[in-house]
């Protein structure tokens, strides 16, 4: 397992080791380049705080907060406790949320020795920075800005790593382009305390299923830490390069915002009763369309296109696995599924009285313009959900999206829940609407949904016709049933685990997967759900549950032989896929109370 915390704040997150080491921060944003670095290099930063001695270390997180606790053991008895957080809650009428961390580390025993080590480097050039000390700060000059570490720790023994005897509690604040001018200790505990009411405050207000609370609620926190409260973009993940394959090169930056993982993101947080987040996507989306060209499948953070794909040859990646990688290649790709799915993404602003305020003439024109692509894709290759590299079909899955794209919006038009569509567009939606089921239909094998016309292998991504209610319960239904079976993981001897599923068998530009995807397997339960067999639903999501670390956090991949998590970490789509399935098998409150 990935033996990592997640902390965030919407500007920053990183990512925090067992042993208190953070092997993960960006800064000045998410998608910055690294100042810790070390989860994909050992020589590329870290910040470093543990006892001189201990026996066992372990990592939880303050109950309904993304604050996370990081505890010590020697001789099994608890000698420090260390608290990581990035603050965030309301001030001055706006969301205080600087791009910094905050250690707090505090002795739970006498005569307790420490390390303490900052080393953070200078982005991709790993470029080794030197140390200019102040009163009680070290700054460090950076490229793109200044990075400045605040802390009552004696400056001498954290310039050298020396071991030193932690007699009261340590204050440490990584801070970019910022003073600190206050009292660090005061400070320190201040912005934890709001923090802390703030995440609680915001999970207060969470609708969530009777069952599985606990695994939605962490689900959900770390979603929103995905979210880039600025431009309103979501990324799919917190890292880059985490590998599909340890010593493969399936090794992409996902610190992006695909239209499509955000467009499920949305969903689960509407779920979750949510919306600030989708009134900041909206606004994303109005500022990407301009009518004139395709919307390309994934922009960087600040709706930039993020290419070229780069790959940084002198990191050595993740267990050896390089290249490492910034940018993306697939915003080179088509993938006309994107259309229907921010149709599916912005429907409920029509469909919901709480959002007449974002009505607008430009959000008709968007949706408009939306349907019209979706009409125009019906039958067209593209790379898929997938992102082929080199390969193109006619795939499935995106006749499934314009397909529900182009049903959602005929029935607002019909309903004049949405302004002014031309007669024109709606008899040609009408008739693109239905030639998606027949091409749907057209790559039927066995009676069951196959990826595409031409390719008669299964694609997991066929699971979502139950829940984007395709009009054909039968086909559904035995096109589920034919997925499960059929993409089922097997060991060397053939013995299934028959809730882990392949998102496909077919060879692709690196061969075929050889690890199941995480999030199918919430597809399929969420399936079942829907298919009346809510007990096989609960069932499935139990087991894909071993699929997280002990915080309850999911990366894409999981190696089902070996119990290790790959791919990048967190994946939003994971998350999403066990909100969903979970409200999905839960029975009402109202069967509950």
């Amino acid at each position: 397992m990935y033996n990592f915390g997640l902390i965030g704040n919407c500007q920053v997150s990183a990512l925090v080791e067992r042993d208190g080491t953070i092997n993960w921060l960006c800064m000045p944003r998410l998608d910055s380049p690294p100042i810790f670095g070390r989860l994909l290099d050992t020589k590329a930063g870290y910040l470093e705080s543990k006892p001189q001695s201990f026996d066992a270390s372990r990592q939880a997180y303050l109950k309904n907060t993304n604050i996370l606790v990081t505890e010590f053991d020697h001789h099994q008895k608890p000698v420090i406790k260390i608290k990581d957080f990035c603050p965030r809650f309301e001030q001055h009428g706006r969301m205080y949320r600087p791009a910094s961390v905050f250690r707090i580390i505090e002795p739970l025993e006498t005569g307790i020795r420490i390390n303490v080590k900052c080393n953070p480097i200078d982005g991709w050039n790993k470029t080794q920075l030197q140390p200019l000390r102040g009163n009680s700060h070290i700054r460090y000059e950076m490229t793109t800005g200044q990075l400045r570490v605040v802390t009552n720790i004696p400056l001498t023994y954290l310039l050298s790593g020396e071991s030193f005897l932690l007699q009261e509690t340590a204050y440490l604040a990584i801070l970019w382009d910022m003073p600190l001018e206050a009292d660090l200790k005061q400070v320190s505990q201040d912005f934890c305390t709001r923090t802390e009411h703030y995440w609680r405050t915001w999970v207060k207000h969470c609708s969530i299923p009777t069952l599985f609370q606990e695994e939605v609620i962490r689900s959900a926190l770390t979603l929103k830490l995905h979210c880039y409260e600025d431009t309103g973009a979501i990324i799919a993940a917190t890292t880059t390069s985490l590998p599909e394959k340890r010593g493969g090169v399936r090794n992409w930056d996902y610190r992006l915002c695909w239209i499509r993982d955000a467009a499920f993101t949305l969903n689960a947080l509407h779920q979750l009763g949510h919306f600030d987040e989708m009134e900041r996507f909206l606004q994303f989306i109005l500022n990407i369309v301009n009518f004139n060209d395709n919307l390309l499948p994934v922009y960087s953070i600040d709706q930039k296109i993020p290419l070229p794909e780069v790959e940084h040859r002198q990191w050595t990646g993740y267990l050896n696995s390089s290249p490492v990688r910034t940018n993306n290649a697939a915003a080179a790709q088509v993938q006309n599924d994107v259309y229907g799915e921010l149709i599916l993404s912005l429907a409920p602003i029509f469909l919901d009285e709480r959002f007449h305020h974002l009505r607008s003439t430009q959000l008709d024109r968007t949706m408009h313009w939306l349907a019209s692509k979706c009409v125009d894709v019906v039958g067209k290759k593209d790379a898929g959900l997938w992102e082929m590299r080199g390969i193109q079909l006619e795939h499935s899955f995106t006749n499934l999206m314009s397909w529900a794209g182009l049903d959602r919006w005929l029935n607002l038009a019909t309903s004049r829940k949405i302004n002014a569509p031309s007669t024109e567009l709606i008899s040609t939606a009408n008739l693109a609407r239905d030639r998606a089921v027949g091409r749907i239909r057209a790559a039927v094998v066995d009676g069951s949904v196959r990826n595409s016309p031409s390719d008669p292998s299964l694609d997991a991504s066929m699971l979502l016709m139950a829940p984007l209610r395709f009009p054909d319960p039968n086909l559904t239904f035995s096109t589920l049933k034919a997925i499960a079976e059929g993409l089922q993981v097997r060991d060397g001897s053939g013995e299934a685990d028959r809730y882990l599923l392949y998102r496909y068998r077919r060879q692709d530009d690196f061969g075929a997967p050889e690890d199941p995807f995480v999030v199918c397997s919430f597809w399929m339960a969420h399936a079942y759900a829907l298919a009346s067999q809510q007990q096989l639903s609960r069932e499935i999501i139990k087991s894909t549950l071993k699929c997280a670390t002990n915080l309850g956090l999911f990366a894409e991949h999981f190696e089902s032989k070996t119990g290790f998590q790959l791919g990048n970490f967190p994946q939003t789509y994971s998350h999403v896929g066990l909100i969903n399935a979970a409200f999905a098998a839960s029975p009402g409150w109202y069967e509950t109370l």
